[in-house]
């Protein structure tokens, strides 16, 4: 029973204690949902709050939006505004570009033909300015055909008053005679102009000097010294200078077994002359010495072969000479007989009768071709310059080549043979034993011969002064002869003699109405040469 008691109780207690168990239990999850909910309820009254902020902020966006929206709205009816206006103005643009194209189109065609009618003006212009510029031409060239027409035949009417005893008005007529060549470009070497010029300028000395024919003329080499050495047959070697009107002259050397051919001065001043007699002249200080020439028949010519050695030339043979040992080197026979002795470029040329030529490269090398002309050649120039090449012969004619060598020119004008050629750029200087030394001015269309010198005898040689203004002849009866062959000089000469001006009758009768009066005194000093 007690046992059933103890169990009772114990199961008492033990449901006593379930259910305080439990209550506990029920307590503390009561408590704890409490708990919950009170945190959920504080959760959702912040969540409210924010959800009242929310729609706060919410309603002022809703705010802000709408009046961004009323701005919008005001933005874009403004440029929907400003896009027509915009659009308006555009077309407005586009019409005033337009009208500004059109604009611009009609000032283009107005311009051009505003260009066109300047083109239009500026070719009449041009037409009348080279209508004009061919009339003056066209009245030029007849004035300067009519004055050079003139000059000529006032040279002839100055020669004639002159030889008629008039030399004063012959002086006037050569002057303005030689004034209108120059003024209008005519050639001063017209035969007619020229022959005035050297008749009134008196240009022309003679001095008899050597016995013998004059047979070699030679200049100094220096260019300030115008002494001139001539060698004669006669066997005299003499030296000249100029001084004022005189000539001085000096005898070098004087033997008449002697009978010198040719003369040849070097550059040191050296004088070498050949003599037939087979002898070798040199002088230096006015001290002579005499070489003979061995193995060299009739020698009659000297030129220079090269720097140191002059080549000497006989009838049948050639010589070496050192012109440092003073002394002949070497010397050969040819197979045929040499007539004249020349140069051409830088070497000597020999010309045989045979027809033959023969460039002399050395004693013993010699280029030999056919002479381009039938006859006995007797004298050749050539010209750097021009390239022409001439060849004088025995019976008087001259045969010119041009610088091709394709066109040969026959000149006649002498009438025995050509002692001596020489050419300066286009003119040809020609000397002859019919007495005549020529001038030919190669360069014209017709070449004719002018007279520059008439001797009574044979004219054996002449050359040039250094300046080459003056000719300097030697001539068969031992005169040398000094001529001008400068223009300007003649003329500066002619102009220091004028002592009056033409008369208006003078003007009248010999120049002409229609040409204007001159004062030829007062011409004359202002186109003197200086």
């Amino acid at each position: 029973m007690k046992r059933k008691r103890d169990i009772l109780t114990g199961a008492v207690g033990l449901l006593l204690l379930g259910t305080t168990v439990t209550g506990l239990l029920g307590w503390h999850l009561e408590r704890q949902h409490r708990v919950e909910l009170e945190s959920q309820v504080a959760r959702l009254q912040l969540q409210e709050k924010r959800s009242a902020v929310m729609r706060s902020v919410s309603t002022q966006m809703e705010e802000i939006a709408h009046q961004q929206k009323e701005i919008s709205d005001e933005q874009r009816e403004e440029a929907i505004l400003q896009k027509r206006t915009a659009e308006e103005m555009r077309e407005r643009s586009e019409e005033e570009r337009m009208k500004a194209l059109i604009a611009q189109d009609n000032a283009l065609a107005s311009e051009k033909h505003a260009q066109e009618a300047r083109q239009l003006a500026e070719n009449q212009r041009l037409m009348a300015e080279h209508q004009r510029i061919q009339a003056e031409l066209s009245k030029r060239v007849a004035d300067t055909l009519s004055y050079r027409a003139l000059a000529r035949s006032l040279g002839s009417l100055s020669s004639i008053q002159t030889q008629m005893g008039d030399t004063e008005l012959g002086d006037k007529l050569a002057y303005v005679s030689y004034l209108f060549s120059k003024r209008y470009s005519g050639d001063y070497y017209y035969p007619a102009v020229f022959q005035s010029l050297m008749t009134s300028s008196q240009s022309k000395r003679s001095w008899a000097r050597h016995r013998g024919a004059l047979m070699g003329v030679a200049f100094m080499p220096d260019k300030n010294d115008n002494r001139v050495v001539t060698v004669s047959s006669y066997g005299e070697i003499m030296i000249h200078e100029k001084k004022g009107e005189q000539l001085e002259s000096t005898t070098l050397f004087n033997n008449s077994l002697y009978d010198f051919r040719d003369v040849f001065i070097d550059k040191q001043g050296f004088i070498y002359a050949v003599s037939r007699s087979g002898h070798l002249v040199t002088i230096k200080n006015n001290v002579a010495s005499v070489i003979q020439v061995n193995d060299l028949d009739s020698p009659m010519g000297i030129t220079d072969l090269d720097d140191n050695n002059l080549l000497l030339t006989g009838e049948r043979g050639l010589a070496k000479f050192d012109k440092q040992r003073k002394m002949i080197v070497a010397t050969r026979e040819v197979d045929f007989r040499l007539t004249t002795t020349s140069r051409f470029d830088y070497h000597p040329l020999l010309f045989d009768n045979q027809g033959r030529q023969h460039l002399v490269m050395d004693i013993n090398e010699l280029v030999t071709s056919e002479v381009p002309v039938k006859g006995h050649v007797t004298a050749f120039a050539s010209s750097k310059s021009s390239g022409k090449r001439v060849y004088g012969m025995s019976d008087g004619t001259i045969y010119l080549f041009d610088e091709n060598g394709s066109r040969i020119t026959k000149l006649g004008g002498h009438l025995s043979r050509i002692s001596r050629l020489k050419m300066v750029n286009h003119q040809l200087y020609s000397s002859s034993y019919d007495g005549t030394m020529k001038l030919w001015n190669t360069s014209s269309e017709k070449i004719e011969p002018m007279t520059l010198l008439s001797a009574g005898s044979w004219i054996m040689n002449f050359t040039f002064d250094p300046s080459k203004q003056y000719a300097w002849i030697g001539d068969q009866n031992g005169n040398l002869v000094e001529a001008l062959l400068s223009v300007p000089l003649m003329a500066d000469i002619i102009s220091k003699k004028l002592k009056s001006d033409f008369t208006s009758e003078e003007w009248n009768y010999f120049i002409g109405r229609n040409v204007p009066y001159e004062s030829i005194t007062s011409v004359s000093r202002k186109e003197a040469a200086p």
